[in-house]
């Protein structure tokens, strides 16, 4: 199965411009078999995922990303906020307890700046040895290393950093609007029905990135303009206000 396990939709996700419906439309027309809803900090009820399920008659899974002080932490078997989330190792320690799984989204954040000047890599190759010897990416089920709203270089870090500790690596657009789907995903072995399967297989390593070539291969991405001006002029003024920073250093 191929599965996008990074999205967001609204209103769950305050700067998401995708409903649901239109992810999951989306998602179909794009020839992926499942889609994940992993909110900013938010929790869908099982009971809204099945409705969601039968509506579409569509695999829908439900996780969230988690803005830790440390990473976004993409985690599956948690099913409400807890007190202490805000810290990584917290949140990993309930996953394990709750028996679920997670990933470190988009692990270059904060470490690779869109945009800068790094002669020779220097930055690149220092962040790089200060998260291998974080003790945290090591924890973690996988490593996201294919990012839809990454550049080349951004997802190359997260690649290395997944070579170097030995990880599993995951695929996921970060979806905010329809035509983010179909960039990234992630391919399983096996079938997965539910949103135990997910986590078993997740725990068990039956699963990989799909590379570039390989999503544009495999999937109809949207050939709308992703990013369109009207996305970015809510963005900027997002930006400016300080509620959005994720982007940020």
């Amino acid at each position: 199965m191929i599965i996008d396990l990074h999205t967001h939709t609204y209103p769950l996700s305050y700067d998401s411009d995708l409903s649901p419906d239109d992810l999951i439309i989306a998602a179909k027309s794009a020839g992926l078999d499942a889609v994940c809803l992993t909110e900013h900090d938010a929790f869908w009820s099982e009971a809204d995922i099945e409705a969601l399920r039968r509506k579409h008659q569509f695999p829908v899974f439900a996780g969230a990303e988690l803005n830790t002080e440390e990473e976004h932490l993409i985690v599956f078997g948690i099913k409400q906020w807890l007190i202490g989330m805000s810290h990584a190792e917290f949140v990993i320690d309930k996953v394990e307890e709750f028996k679920g799984a997670v990933v470190i989204a988009h692990p270059f954040r904060r470490k690779i700046l869109r945009g800068s000047d790094d002669p020779g890599d220097e930055r690149f190759n220092r962040e790089l040895d200060h998260a291998c010897a974080n003790p945290l990416f090591s924890r973690v089920d996988a490593l996201e290393v294919q990012n839809a709203h990454a550049n080349e270089h951004e997802n190359k870090f997260s690649i290395e950093l997944a070579r170097r500790l030995g990880q599993r690596t995951t695929g996921g657009t970060d979806a905010h609007e329809a035509a983010d789907i179909g960039h990234a995903a992630t391919y399983f072995e096996r079938q997965i029905k539910n949103i135990d399967d997910l986590i078993a297989e997740l725990k068990a390593g039956r699963f990989r990135a799909l590379s570039p070539d390989e999503a544009s291969q495999r999937l109809k991405p949207s050939k709308a303009k992703r990013k369109s001006e009207e996305w970015k002029e809510k963005f900027e003024k997002m930006r400016q206000s300080g509620l959005y920073t994720e982007f940020g250093d």
